[in-house]
């Protein structure tokens, strides 16, 4: 088997425009939920694929990967977009998302090849990754866990005790991205359950953390840089400050769609915002 470390990428650039668009296809398709969460990601998913996630673009299950756990599996759209960019959902899958005998669900499915955990249950993930990343490092492995977390999931508990535990066991190989983009299902989550400063309680529970902008993929590809040569045995935490909707201007910020399904206006009309073609 070819190690992933010796597989070329290059012609993968993950531009952010066309993820879009592939999200826009398939929730237009399926008539399914969840596009301002997706697209809440996926400047943060395009950089971890296109240079920071070790993968093999012939082998999505390849053994010396690196993990990456989508907490926030009703996001699971925007990976979709990234595994369709790299090949392992093609062109049939994406025009037949929630047709009868797709196999791609709406939440993060293990069974999916390319999709790690089977997640959706609020709050669990971060645990998930952290015994991935325990466990990496008790095989003596090299391989780094990537974990995105919404930021309204952070007000479970499971989620402080897995901190506790990462900065315990000192697991310098686990990444926490957190999708601060201010809302989840049933309203700001401020209003629901404040949480404050991030950044600061990250560190408070012993990682290195910092607050970026999430869809600024220059600042995303220097944070994930400077955590992987910085040497430190602390954990790593990035806050980035998200918008919901991003790059749909009548969905930026606007919790509605959550839940909301596109009809032929309003498909017409996001393709447009993106800048895309009506094909």
């Amino acid at each position: 088997m070819q190690s992933v470390r010796n597989v070329s990428r290059s012609n993968l650039s993950f531009e952010p425009a066309r993820l879009r668009r592939t999200v826009l296809d398939m929730a237009y398709a399926g008539q399914t939920v969840h596009i301002g969460c997706a697209f809440s990601i996926i400047e943060l998913l395009a950089v971890l694929y296109r240079k920071h996630l070790r993968f093999s673009p012939t082998d999505p299950r390849s053994p010396d990967r690196d993990l990456l756990v989508l907490s926030k599996g009703h996001g699971v759209m925007a990976q979709y977009a990234c595994m369709h960019e790299i090949g392992w959902i093609d062109d049939q899958a994406v025009s037949g998302y929630f047709a009868d005998g797709s196999t791609l669900k709406g939440l993060s499915d293990s069974r999916v090849p390319g999709l790690e955990v089977t997640s959706g249950s609020l709050g669990h993930g971060l645990s998930i990754a952290v015994g991935m990343a325990l466990g990496a490092r008790i095989d003596g492995s090299d391989r780094r866990v990537f974990a995105i977390v919404g930021d309204g999931e952070m007000n479970e508990g499971p989620n402080w005790e897995a901190m506790l535990f990462a900065a315990q066991q000192k697991l310098s190989n686990l990444v926490v991205i957190v999708d601060e983009n201010g809302f989840q299902a049933m309203g700001r989550t401020d209003e629901i359950i404040g949480l404050g400063d991030m950044a600061a309680k990250f560190t408070t529970f012993g990682f290195d953390a910092v607050t970026i902008d999430g869809h600024d993929e220059a600042a995303i590809d220097q944070t994930l840089s400077a955590f992987r040569s910085d040497g430190s045995q602390r954990p790593k935490a990035i806050v980035a400050r998200t918008v919901k909707g991003r790059g749909v201007p009548f969905m930026e910020n606007n919790n509605i769609w959550h839940y909301t399904r596109l009809n032929e206006q309003t498909y017409r009309d996001a393709i447009a915002a993106i800048g895309g073609d009506q094909a």
